[in-house]
């Protein structure tokens, strides 16, 4: 039996190392490659093998790492999770701020996500994943607006936070910024004032 060394020791872990990125690696290529396509293809049009192709790879390995198309949905979810998370971050009670990072997370995310609310009603599977955003949506204004909230009742909390979903949701967005060709400045001034009307009227 050969003698293992430190050195080879070292090689091994090095090699097992290495190949533990290039995997890691591989799979963020195929979890942005199907989430471009999200943004411009319809769910049940994007194959496999169109995904495995456009990241490099085999549908073997696109199965191996993810067991199913619904399984690189997930991924693509918590990676989504990972960017609103990052583009949300904002000093709770400042509603000046707080509507700043929601014009800017649907900048960037709205293009997906409409399309995603637009195949809910089909695919349970969007479904799911649609409800579980609307669900951290709400965690999010909650805590956000916690100073606002602070001291209410329950079910005060709970009209004023069905409010703030109304006035910060990406239909409005959309409507306001897509439909009428509004700035992202004038987009916030109108959501501003509608929260405000829902924090005052309380």
């Amino acid at each position: 039996m050969k003698k293992m060394t430190a050195a080879n020791s070292r090689k091994r872990t090095y090699n097992q190392t290495a190949r533990a990125e290039a995997a890691e690696a591989t799979a963020a290529r195929i979890v942005e490659v199907f989430h471009e396509f999200l943004k411009t293809d319809w769910y049940d049009d994007i194959s496999l093998d169109q995904i495995a192709k456009a990241a490099g790879v085999t549908v073997p390995t696109v199965l191996r790492r993810f067991g199913s198309k619904e399984g690189l949905l997930g991924s693509v979810r918590d990676k989504m999770e990972r960017e609103v998370d990052a583009r949300r971050m904002v000093t709770p009670g400042d509603v000046v701020a707080i509507v700043d990072v929601i014009i800017n997370d649907y900048e960037a995310s709205a293009e997906m996500v409409l399309r995603v609310l637009a195949q809910e009603d089909r695919l349970p599977t969007l479904r799911e994943l649609a409800d579980y955003g609307r669900n951290q949506h709400r965690i999010w204004l909650r805590e956000v607006f916690a100073p606002q909230l602070a001291g209410r009742k329950p079910a005060e909390q709970e009209w004023m936070l069905d409010g703030l979903m109304g006035a910060l949701d990406i239909y409005v967005w959309k409507v306001l910024r897509q439909d009428r060709g509004r700035t992202p400045p004038e987009v916030a001034h109108y959501m501003r004032l509608m929260v405000k009307g829902i924090l005052d009227g309380q």
